[in-house]
């Protein structure tokens, strides 16, 4: 049977493995499935927001904190190489490889590389910061573009700039070692075989514990999960 929990472990555990998401005929020979229960399934776990799948066709787009696509953040280690969505989602890969590796990124997505090393689960490049410009509450409404705007920075002049310049409105800057700490709890079970996402309650309570204050967090539903 195909569920939510078995096909998000499977995909994930298949892109950590081989670097890319597993098509339908392998999810199919993995899970045991036709073709047709997994396409099902697919829509499914898009329907619960756990994965993103390609507008015309069921085919894994993101499925965070990975991304299938190129994107402005690439995470390397010595067994591999991968997508992430944003600062969040690479680090949220981070934790779910455990294991020492480097993103290479730009600042604001700019031409200016920045490299941030992580190694014995610690961030070296400590003295950067993440802007998170979408509110939370709005995230799915298009995560695709929620994602790209999550971002790094050297410093909160940088940020200044960079939303007058690219008319985003300015949200929430966090430092990146908090956020960091953060990623190892909101994506640590993101591995496990009975994975299930956030309720809102519990989302609300991590941002609690993390002093993720700032009205960009707030979540006003109580029921659903995010």
């Amino acid at each position: 049977m195909v569920t939510n929990s078995n096909l998000h472990y499977t995909i994930i555990k298949y892109i950590i493995d081989n670097g890319f998401a597993p098509d339908n005929e392998t999810l199919s020979e993995l899970l045991n499935s036709d073709k047709a229960s997994i396409e099902k399934g697919l829509y499914n776990l898009q329907e619960y927001h756990g994965v993103v799948l390609h507008p015309n066709e069921p085919k894994v787009w993101v499925i965070h904190p990975f991304s299938l696509a190129p994107t402005n953040f690439w995470i390397k280690s010595e067994k591999g190489e991968w997508w992430g969505n944003c600062a969040w989602c690479s680090l949220g890969v981070a934790a779910l490889l455990n294991q020492d590796l480097t993103i290479m990124t730009s600042y604001g997505a700019h031409g200016e590389k920045v490299e941030i090393q992580i190694k014995d689960g610690k961030i070296v490049e400590q003295d950067l910061y993440i802007h998170f410009p979408i509110p939370m509450k709005n995230a799915w409404d298009n995560v695709i573009y929620t994602c790209s705007t999550m971002l790094v920075f050297r410093n909160e002049k940088q940020i200044d700039d960079w939303v007058k310049q690219h008319n985003i409105p300015k949200g929430d800057i966090q430092p990146i070692s908090k956020i960091w700490e953060f990623s190892k709890e909101w994506y640590g079970k993101h591995l496990d075989e009975n994975w299930q996402k956030w309720t809102m309650r519990e989302a609300k309570e991590m941002f609690a514990k993390y002093r993720l204050e700032h009205k960009i967090w707030n979540l006003e539903d109580e029921k659903g999960r995010f």
